[in-house]
């Protein structure tokens, strides 16, 4: 039996948290396309004959502006030390610039046993990637370059069998059955805030947040209901509206939207209540922070 920890790492928008939700095999990561969708720690369990691995999704690489960013980094650093594999996800459909320098010297910094790994390759010609394989293999002494398309699951098979190929012997942390150490009142959060990135624009993914005040599951043992009340946080009120839409058309759709999936989550009926509410530099806020868990 293999049991080890691997490390998702990468820029926004690379694909880690399609990647991790793919080998897990449940969706346990929000996915959209705005950058830095994640902003936590989220561990995702895959557990099979073979043995365990612990991935561990994070928030994409970047530079800092906000305490809440600086957590986001930190959490980054920390698993870097601290697993046995990081797994380095590029997107292999947009040219090497800045940015995939930074995430390399991160890299390199830490002297990490890590795979690159070119993701989208459904995106783009085959003859682009050998040259890409030969530039990131010449920048550092990856254990292994796989090509793979997180979204339709081409070479995951392959990636699996060479990360437990690395992976040292030991026995399962966890239980079979287990996906993740993440808490429903968590995810519930998180999948409201996807809803919440598929509707605005401009800055508003980047100054707003879900805080669940209240995750009531007294009811779920005979009638099947668990109340939630929340909170989405913005930084100035006049971001307010843009949330509410005409009439509040636009939370009410949001609302339902993230019901219906947090149902599916919970295996039963929720009441969902949302509010909007001002919380000015909440991203500079150690107390909001905390609440969010960012950083933990």
């Amino acid at each position: 039996m293999k049991y080890g920890t691997a490390a998702i790492i990468g820029r926004p928008n690379s694909g880690k948290s399609t990647l991790l939700n793919a080998l897990v095999g449940q969706k346990i990561s929000i996915v959209s396309a705005r950058p830095q969708t994640t902003r936590n720690r989220i561990l995702g369990i895959a557990t099979e004959a073979r043995g365990q691995i612990a991935f561990i999704d994070t928030p994409g690489i970047h530079k800092p502006a906000y305490m809440m960013n600086r957590r986001m980094m930190h959490t980054v650093y920390e698993e870097l030390n601290e697993v046995d594999l990081v797994l380095l996800v590029v997107d292999a459909s947009i040219s090497f610039g800045a940015g995939e320098n930074y995430v390399l010297e991160t890299v390199r910094k830490s002297k990490a046993r890590a795979f690159l790994l070119l993701n989208k390759i459904d995106k783009i010609a085959k003859p682009r990637l050998l040259p890409l394989m030969q530039r990131y293999g010449e920048a550092y002494d990856f254990v292994e370059i796989i090509p793979i398309s997180a979204q339709t699951g081409e070479n995951l098979d392959l990636l699996l069998e060479r990360v437990f190929a690395v992976l040292p012997e030991g026995e399962p942390l966890y239980e079979s059955d287990q996906v993740t150490d993440r808490t429903e009142r968590f995810l519930a959060a998180e999948f409201i805030r996807e809803k919440l990135l598929e509707r605005v624009r401009e800055e508003l993914p980047y100054t707003s947040a879900v805080l669940i005040r209240k995750f009531d599951e007294s009811a779920r043992s005979d009638r099947k209901l668990v109340v939630i009340e929340a909170d989405i946080l913005v930084e100035k009120r006049s971001q307010q509206g843009i949330i509410l839409g005409a009439g509040a058309s636009q939370l009410r759709d949001l609302g339902i939207s993230a019901r219906e999936e947090i149902e599916q989550l919970l295996g039963c009926k929720v009441y969902l209540a949302l509010h909007v509410r001002t919380a000015h530099n909440w991203r500079n806020d150690e107390a909001v922070l905390d609440q969010l868990e960012l950083g933990t």
